[in-house]
């Protein structure tokens, strides 16, 4: 059995997901969903998987935030480098929230027919029943699943827990990989709940059900590649005035590309570093800032947050007024940040953006679902925007710096920036030398 459980795991989740996605495809078209027992047991996958995500998801926000709360530490020196990780995922969630107006969608849910939800009367609504949601008893807030309760009593107990002893800052830990592992060993069956899931979408709907999911994908897409390519280098440009492109294709090749097949911000850590290196950056700054920016840099999760909490709205129903919108994605921003301790990234965190307007467990748990199906694209845009972007805005603090410190530096072969020169000395370094070497640019300044 232990033997059949490895090899099951030595096979990549993308291609187990593809696998099931289309095996249910295949038996959609083929088997119809009559009542039948073949029919009932599969889409009861489906069912099963979206439960156990269900039951499981409260429990992980709650020690995960406390965890990193109890923890967190973050050197002074890091202050620029923080400020460009926090605002560019809250612009993020905004670029998204802004797709969703412009085009929304409703998706194809199990039980779309039976979600009836009633549309707040206005900001004074939302902000009265966020309040009423911050106050719930933390119990009751984990049993309903009220992901804003959770939020904000598992923030105060890990702030609480700073001046805590290490061991009890480790017993937390200690619970939080738990229950992490848990969500793993249920992912890791994920490939049989999507079949379930596909199976009963394209045999209710048809094949036109993957017209939709293209459509939602291309939103996500469109999302990142604006952020990548607009939002992001306007944030370079105001701190550095210059020209931020060669350095934003630069990361988005040497370290979006790798990121984008190896689906993970912690795995392409090394990448990071190495880029971070040829760019003639101080070693002290970005051993720290990469690991950091692995952890609460999520552009990306931010987008996909915002997006399908948005979806959700329009599918139930729900007029998302402007104010609230803003507020969606502050809370994307917010939640985003804890993204990368959560398996299955930003999809498990989608319920907590969901519960601003009110949209119960049972539906946001299936758009997290519809969320793994599409994941295997959207998971890759969203770690490579994630990654390439804790390179581009560590060099883009130091840059910084050294223009504030008067050091005049130029852009050599393959936009490798030269070693600056002194203040005192006006002579600019000739853009045809070899790139800084991999000492550590001169402390002076």
């Amino acid at each position: 059995m232990k033997e059949l459980v490895a090899k099951w795991n030595s096979i990549s989740l993308v291609l187990r997901i593809v696998v099931g996605l289309a095996i249910g495809a295949i038996i959609g078209l083929v088997l119809p969903s009559d009542g039948s027992v073949a029919p009932t047991i599969i889409t009861l996958l489906g069912t099963l998987f979206v439960n156990a995500l269900k039951a499981v998801a409260p429990i992980l926000v709650f020690f995960l935030i406390i965890s990193a709360l109890c923890n967190a530490k973050a050197p002074a020196s890091m202050r620029t480098i923080i400020v460009l990780y926090l605002v560019s995922t809250f612009v993020a969630a905004l670029v998204a929230v802004v797709g969703s107006f412009m085009f929304p969608m409703e998706l194809t849910l199990a039980s779309a027919e039976d979600i009836t939800q009633s549309s707040p009367s206005g900001i004074g609504e939302v902000l009265n029943t966020l309040l009423m949601n911050i106050v719930m008893n933390p119990v009751k807030a984990l049993v309903e699943a009220n992901y804003i309760g959770i939020l904000v009593w598992a923030a105060m107990i890990g702030a609480a827990l700073r001046v805590a002893s290490q061991g009890v800052k480790e017993v937390f830990s200690a619970i939080s990989d738990a229950v992490a592992t848990i969500v793993r060993w249920i992912i890791s069956l994920a490939p049989f709940g999507i079949l379930g899931l596909v199976y009963d979408a394209v045999a209710t709907n048809g094949m036109e059900i993957f017209i939709e999911y293209g459509q939602l994908i291309a939103l996500l897409v469109v999302c990142m590649i604006v952020i990548a390519l607009v939002t992001n280098p306007l944030m370079v440009f105001i701190l550095t005035r210059k020209n931020p492109y060669p350095l934003v294709l630069r990361c988005l090749k040497d370290s979006g590309i790798t990121a984008f097949f190896t689906r993970s911000s912690a795995a392409n850590i090394p990448v990071n570093m190495e880029l971070c290196e040829k760019l003639g950056l101080d070693k002290n700054l970005y051993s720290v800032s990469i690991p950091l920016g692995a952890t609460i840099n999520m552009a990306g999760a931010a987008v996909t947050i915002s997006v399908m909490a948005m979806q959700a709205a329009n599918t139930v129903g729900l007029a998302v007024d402007v104010p609230t919108a803003v507020i969606l994605s502050a809370l994307a921003a917010i939640s985003a940040c804890g993204a990368s301790g959560v398996p299955g990234g930003s999809l498990l965190l989608i319920p907590m953006a969901c519960s601003l307007f009110g949209i119960g467990n049972d539906v946001a748990m299936q758009v997290v679902a519809v969320g793994f199906i599409i994941g295997v694209v959207q998971d890759s845009c969203e770690t490579a925007l994630n990654s390439s972007s804790d390179a581009l805005f560590t060099a883009t603090a130091e840059y910084r710096d050294w223009i504030k410190a008067g050091r005049k530096f130029t852009m050599g072969k393959d936009n490798v920036p030269l070693k600056p020169a002194e203040p005192a000395n006006d002579e600019a370094t000739p853009a045809s030398e070899e790139p800084v070497p991999e000492s550590a640019p001169d402390a002076e300044a």
